[in-house]
């Protein structure tokens, strides 16, 4: 018997997808599994700038969830990275 999908962190969505159920049990229809699966192996061969930029992009997309712009734009700056740049904040903290 298969262990459930966990439904919480950064692994749960990935699990799923593997599996081919989404969190709610159902199943994913195969025509959005393929299409997701054509669209992931571009980007696995897609040239990486550096691994601080894709760490600081992760860090802007998924902290702008949780935070607000001046906590995370403070913590960024604490850590050595740039500030949120004009089209993130429109981005992520559009009103």
């Amino acid at each position: 018997m298969n262990s459930p999908t966990p439904t919480t962190g950064a692994d749960a969505v990935d699990a799923a997808i593997a599996q081919g159920i989404d969190l709610d049990g159902t199943p994913i229809p195969p025509a959005k599994l393929e299409l997701y699966n054509q669209v992931m192996a571009l980007e696995a061969g897609r040239q990486r700038s550096g691994v601080t930029n894709t760490m600081r992009s992760r860090i802007v997309r998924i902290g702008a969830k949780h935070l607000p712009k001046d906590q995370l734009n403070q913590q960024l700056s604490d850590a050595g990275w740039a500030l949120l740049k004009e089209k993130e904040v429109a981005f992520y903290y559009q009103s």
